[in-house]
């Protein structure tokens, strides 16, 4: 519908109807017993404004884990596009109209529904809090991947409302957080079957919320920011945002891990990352047996190379990251502890960022993320390291590329965000983040995708919907046009 591209003016009977469908067939919920009364007066009046929370939340899930999440794999050196669409996208030819679903899920699936809520339920501060999380989550993340987005007049009269500079939004996006923060500090945790990420958990919601903060002020190199934000952010993995499949496993389609489900259909053999001869960068550096291993004494990557393999051959073939009920990262402890990792090594100095690198290997080193068909303690190893690993010579910094032992812990925890990050935006962020800001020394090398190429991807395209809808724009500004944030 053109009308979610226009400012999103007030709805329609038919697109409150539609609204109305989509929260409804979304997952089984109690239905009013007087709803269908009259059905040609249905109204979104006649909804809870709950049963709208996991349409939105589903929604959001499109925007985080989807068809973008899958080209910043490809752009950053974690995924290969082997045939058709994939293949041409691997190959830098990537169309506006291949952003035109997140954008639409993000505006229309997260923003409508959740100024619903809203707006119906002002005074359950629980629902309030939960869709400003939602409302940031989204909007943040198309503001990193792209720029410039719509944003202070969303949903507003506008016919064609403005694109707000990047920073902007992004410091919206904070504040909003910073609201939704003291709203569910004022409520009560209920059981909330609705709630498809943490149950109606308020200190869970609270928690992620703060990562995210976190993650907008490393986006920006507020460091200090940053850190403040991550230390009362998800503190282990039990608080994690997750997209938790909850279908039926004899049911060919449905509720799956939705890398499992393009495989498991049209894009079979499209896009993986382990076919030999042609593996993905990420795939290299957790082989043992290759050049590129990350591996040392005191680190053994066997089981997250076999967890992170990706058959693109057959959904079947796959036991790790794209099982069909594997359940796939928003935001996370990984996240978080590497946020803070980081931001205590650039801010508080080398020990710190040491210990709180040492604290999440020692987490790697009880299984992390791995899943049961991968969690085999012969096969990973994860020991604390000491600073003379870090010293000119060290394991960690033998290369002789002449880095100081804080330059070195900086690309060791880099090297993990790159790794711990995987189906994530975090590697394809992490990448453009520090090549803006000149530590080209601290990116995991991956190579460009083509012979041809010369540069690394800035940013991902706005939606060719918004760009013919909207007046205010005329041509998207292009794959290399660094965002604000990163010039």
């Amino acid at each position: 519908m053109k009308t979610q591209f226009k400012g999103f003016k007030k709805m329609n009977k038919i697109y409150k109807i539609s609204l109305i469908a989509a929260s409804l067939v979304i997952m089984s919920c109690e239905i009013p017993a007087d709803l269908n009364d009259n059905p040609n007066e249905i109204t979104v009046s006649d909804v809870d404004a709950n049963l709208f929370l996991n349409g939105a939340q589903l929604a959001n899930v499109i925007v985080q884990v989807s068809h973008m999440n899958r080209i910043s794999g490809m752009y950053s050196g974690q995924l290969v596009g082997y045939a058709s669409l994939y293949s041409n996208i691997y190959g830098y030819s990537l169309s506006t109209v291949e952003s035109n679903d997140e954008w639409s899920n993000a505006y229309v699936g997260v923003v409508a529904n959740t100024r619903h809520i809203q707006a119906s339920a002002p005074d359950d501060k629980l629902l309030v809090g939960i869709t400003k999380v939602l409302e940031a989550h989204a909007m943040s993340t198309l503001a990193i991947l792209t720029g410039d987005v719509p944003f202070s007049e969303v949903l507003s009269d506008k016919d064609s409302p403005k694109f707000d500079d990047q920073k902007a939004v992004l410091d919206g996006c904070s504040a909003l957080l910073s609201d939704a923060i003291t709203t569910l500090s004022g409520a009560t945790s209920r059981s909330e079957a609705y709630d498809i990420y943490y149950g109606g958990d308020k200190d869970k919601w609270i928690a992620a919320a703060y990562t995210l903060k976190a993650r907008i002020a490393l986006i920006k190199k507020d460091y200090a920011s940053a850190l403040t934000h991550a230390g009362m952010g998800i503190s282990s993995s039990a608080g994690d945002m997750m997209y938790i499949p909850r279908g039926d496993a004899a049911t060919p389609n449905g509720d799956k891990n939705l890398y499992w489900e393009i495989l498991n259909g049209s894009r079979t053999g499209d896009l993986g990352n382990a076919k030999e001869g042609d593996r993905s960068y990420l795939i290299d550096m957790l082989d043992p047996a290759h050049s590129n291993y990350r591996g040392n004494a005191k680190t053994n990557e066997e089981a997250r190379y076999g967890y992170y393999s990706i058959d693109e051959t057959s959904s079947s073939g796959n036991t790790g990251v794209v099982e069909q009920f594997e359940p796939q990262p928003m935001v996370t402890y990984s996240e978080n502890q590497l946020i803070k990792a980081e931001a205590s090594a650039r801010t508080s100095g080398f020990a710190s960022g040491l210990s709180t690198l040492n604290a999440y290997r020692a987490w790697l080193a009880t299984g992390g993320r791995l899943n049961t068909n991968h969690d085999d303690a012969t096969k990973y190893k994860y020991d604390a390291y000491v600073e003379a690993d870090f010293t000119s010579g060290g394991m960690e910094n033998s290369d002789g590329l002449g880095l100081t032992k804080d330059q070195a812990l900086l690309r060791e925890i880099i090297e993990e965000r790159y790794v711990s990050g995987f189906g994530t935006y975090m590697p394809f962020n992490d990448q453009r983040r520090l090549r803006g800001a000149g530590e080209t020394n601290l990116i995991p090398p991956f190579p460009l995708n083509t012979p041809t190429a010369t540069k690394h991807v800035e940013r991902l395209p706005w939606a060719q919907d918004e760009i013919t809808s909207n007046s205010t724009v005329s041509e998207d500004p292009g794959l290399y046009s660094k965002t604000a944030v990163n010039r």
